[in-house]
């Protein structure tokens, strides 16, 4: 039987519990995933200057092949995105600037310095989001940034985030779809600090400055990104949830929730209904935290579904971002990507495909057997039909197959770098 074929008799599965199989892959093809670049270079960018990881991040792993140029983490991404079913976006952080050789400090980066890129998503038909680069730097060697106690460095950091809001409003407007810049800072104090309150006091008060500017929400969203702990900040992070659900509620910005970032016990799906009622948008960094904020390749488990599952029954499709963030070197950077977000748009038509009306009807009728029957079974359903029969539809590679082209690719590209 060919993929159709098969489609075709599992359509029918879930038709009879009156779902449009065809709608929602319709639907699916709407959502874009916004991929971070980081994962094909291990976070190392092209500044002149190029300088240590630092801020508690750390990459694991030496396999071959990392992209070294601006040129070849464009290619790597290309394959990546050729082997992805749907029109997605690519996330990019500050230390991908590209400056033609001469040494430019962040706090003088320019759009200029990014139109590569942005011919690039020109070409590809990809929107870009962006960061600024708060860590891996000198003057921020000692692990505060935004929240440090002395002025000078703190202007620095504001003004490096001030000129990112710039550049991702002009990547808003000349690609035609807003930009997510979004801040994450690594502040904080490896041991029990004797003061909370003034940092997050510099913090607030350095966001406020970094805001000041409007930037229309057409062309530039602004989003704030809160950890739980870091190496190195083990004690004490300034900015923690409470602060920034509190400054994104009251300053009209983004909260983003990174599924690494925090405590073991909790899951990111089970905040994502309670912002929704509060906050008009939201965003996501999803990666998979193994024991800690480890950043491993997202895998198709349980949480990915079940935030998927609630981004979906709440109609939320079109209030949440979705942007990827783990760095594995351990493992084929292009696989990496592949495998980290095809399973995202997996878990969102595995959601699309539940009959979530009949499941909310039953639980508010207090029928928690068949609630629970309906549950179980439909993690059997025939849902891998209808994911191969979309990546046949949108031109990708079905099942497994995809990683023979990954395989071509290391033997005639990634294998050949020094």
């Amino acid at each position: 039987m060919s993929v159709k074929d098969i489609f075709e008799v599992a359509k029918k599965d879930y038709e009879k519990w009156g779902i449009d199989v065809e709608k929602a892959l319709e639907t699916l093809k709407q959502v874009p995933v916004s991929i971070h670049c980081w994962q094909g270079d291990d976070i190392t960018g092209f500044e002149v200057n190029q300088r240590e990881l630092s801020g508690g991040i750390d990459v694991t792993g030496d396999y071959p092949g990392k992209a070294t140029t601006p040129e070849q983490l464009r290619m790597d991404l290309e394959k990546a995105l050729s082997l992805i079913p749907g029109k997605h976006r690519v996330n990019l952080h500050a230390i991908y600037a590209e400056t033609n050789g001469v040494e430019v400090e962040r706090d003088e980066l320019q759009p200029k310095h990014f139109e590569n890129w942005v011919n690039w998503a020109k070409e590809q038909g990809l929107g870009l989001d962006f960061n600024p680069t708060l860590f891996s730097h000198e003057k921020a060697a000692d692990g505060l940034t935004l929240a440090h106690p002395d002025e000078e460095i703190r202007k620095f950091w504001i003004a490096h985030c001030k000129v990112s809001r710039k550049i991702g409003e002009y990547f808003g407007r000349e690609l035609g779809t807003p930009s997510l810049t979004n801040i994450w800072i690594p502040d904080g104090y490896k041991d029990i600090p004797s003061d909370r309150l003034t940092p997050r006091k510099h913090l607030k008060e350095a966001l406020n400055e970094i805001f000041a500017e409007e930037i229309d929400e057409k062309y530039n969203l602004d989003a704030v990104e809160s950890k739980v702990f870091g190496i190195g900040s083990e004690s004490y992070v300034v900015g923690s949830h409470e602060f920034y659900l509190s400054y994104a509620l009251q300053n009209n910005k983004l909260c983003l929730l990174d599924t690494g970032h925090y405590h073991p016990t909790e899951t990111v799906s089970n905040k994502i209904s309670s912002m929704l009622l509060f906050n008009e948008k939201l965003a996501l960094h999803v990666s998979r935290p193994v024991r800690w904020d480890s950043d491993h390749v997202v895998i198709l488990d349980d949480e990915l579904k079940e935030i998927s599952l609630e981004i979906v029954r709440n109609d939320a499709l079109d209030r949440v971002i979705i942007g990827l963030d783990f760095f594995d070197a351990s493992i084929n950077r292009v696989a990496a990507w592949t495998i980290g977000t095809r399973n995202m748009i997996k878990s969102l038509l595995y959601a699309l495909l539940m009959p979530n009306e009949k499941l909310k009807k039953l639980q508010e009728e207090g029928n928690f057997t068949e609630r629970l029957a309906l549950l179980e079974e439909f993690k059997t359903y025939p849902f891998g039909a209808i994911w191969d029969y979309y990546c046949e539809q949108m031109g990708v590679p079905v099942k497994e197959s995809w990683l023979e082209e990954v395989k071509r690719y290391e033997e005639e590209e990634l294998l050949n770098r020094t």
